[in-house]
């Protein structure tokens, strides 16, 4: 079994541990070391079986497996960017009840929880998070760091940019592009292209605010 190391105690850490649990279940691969997190106030807290070990920096001088279990996109690449030239490792990881096919192209870093399909000729890029019961349909890519929160339906032929996130229970329908850095606002319906830096929601969607790329 091979160490890793979970960036993030708050829920969707959490989440990324129980996950990982499911892994091991069916074919063990993984022992938890514990959770990272730059927030003062979690430090040393025991976090059921699991500790947390430290800040980031933690892992600055670390060969390690490392997880990067932050839903907000913009954090997670910040995180990224500072371990990039670390001599640490970014495993992808699949729950066992996904559905995918051999065609589906995943990059290094990327999370795929519970109950989700990922059907044919579909592209997801490094850092992606797609979180529980999550559709995806032919032929789309999902670029670097976005982040698909629970019962989000992307449809086929759909151009998801790096940084997005794209809320629960959102619908996209085919042949889209949404801009990146923008936000899709829980339970939207996408039928027209949306802009970078943007934050839309409602039915059908419609920017209701543009913001800047921090």
């Amino acid at each position: 079994m091979e160490d890793v190391v979970i960036i993030g105690a708050g829920g969707y850490g959490r989440e990324v541990a129980w996950l990982i649990e499911d892994i091991n279940k069916k074919n063990p691969q993984w022992n938890i070391l514990g959770f990272v997190d730059d927030n003062e106030s979690m430090q040393r807290k025991q976090l059921g079986e699991y500790k947390v070990l430290g800040t980031t920096d933690y892992l600055m001088e670390k060969e390690l497996n490392v997880v990067i279990a932050i839903a907000n996109p913009l954090i997670r690449r910040k995180i990224y960017n500072k371990l990039e030239n670390t001599k640490n490792t970014f495993p992808t990881l699949i729950h066992p009840s996904v559905i995918y096919s051999d065609s589906v192209a995943f990059g290094q870093g990327v999370i795929v929880s519970a109950g989700s399909v990922v059907t044919v000729d579909i592209i997801i890029e490094d850092f992606v998070i797609i979180d529980r019961g999550c559709n995806m349909g032919h032929d789309t890519k999902i670029s670097k760091f976005s982040t698909l929160l629970p019962s989000a339906t992307v449809s086929g032929n759909v151009h998801i940019e790096e940084n997005l996130l794209i809320g629960t229970g959102s619908t996209i329908i085919q042949g889209l592009t949404i801009g990146e850095n923008s936000i899709i606002g829980a339970g939207a319906v996408v039928t027209k292209d949306i802009p970078m830096n943007c934050t839309a929601v409602g039915i059908p969607a419609k920017p209701i605010k543009f913001h800047e790329n921090t």
